[in-house]
């Protein structure tokens, strides 16, 4: 039952994904400006600037309010208040290089009110964020894929700081200096919360 309902669920996020590149054009070419380009456009209002921004970040920021352990409605919600904040907050950003980090700063903050706000409910299986396998699938695959599995159930059950920093940090790839940017702290601290996160999750892992 809980593989059909992963299953059911990893194809809701396909679908929905699916259904928001036809919606944004995200199969159209990338811009070729740059995101300081991109943020200056947006100061001036340029519509175009505001789709070229979803087109941009629609999946990576949808995504991680997947990892951060938002079920899929609650992640579409989150993901389209993340970029209603970005377009109404943009004269804040005062570096347009920085727009990743900021924009990721303004969804991990729309996440923690969230979390906050229903702090008593559970969250959802991560595993259910995977991109379905391609090509054979045999038992060093299938044995990777609950590694995996594993590894993500223990990203979820961590404490909302440190799995914002495990997420922003290995998941989505930025450096430590965005990432500590997107989480509104200095850099030393951010690597504290990475390192304390990685601890519990290798202590989970080792209990396994």
């Amino acid at each position: 039952m809980q593989k059909d309902a992963q299953a059911t669920e990893q194809n809701e996020d396909s679908a929905h994904l699916n259904k928001e590149r036809a919606i944004v054009g995200r199969d159209r070419p990338m811009p070729a400006a740059d995101d300081a380009a991109l943020a200056g456009r947006l100061s001036k209002g340029e519509r175009t600037a505001a789709e070229d921004l979803v087109n941009r970040y629609y999946e990576r920021i949808y995504l991680f309010m997947r990892a951060m352990g938002h079920n899929r409605q609650t992640s579409e919600d989150l993901t389209q208040e993340t970029f209603l904040r970005a377009w109404y907050h943009i004269g804040q950003l005062r570096d347009g290089k920085a727009l990743n980090g900021w924009l990721f700063r303004i969804a991990g903050n729309a996440s923690k009110l969230h979390h906050r706000r229903h702090k008593d409910r559970p969250t959802v299986d991560l595993d259910s964020i995977e991109p379905p396998a391609g090509g054979d699938d045999g038992s060093e695959r299938a044995g990777e894929r609950e590694q995996m599995g594993h590894l993500h159930e223990a990203v979820a059950r961590l404490p909302w700081k440190l799995k914002q920093a495990i997420v922003l940090h290995y998941m989505e790839q930025l450096t430590i200096s965005e990432a500590a940017g997107a989480a509104g702290i200095r850099s030393g601290t951010f690597k504290s919360r990475l390192n304390r996160g990685l601890e519990a999750l290798r202590g989970e892992v080792a209990d396994e």
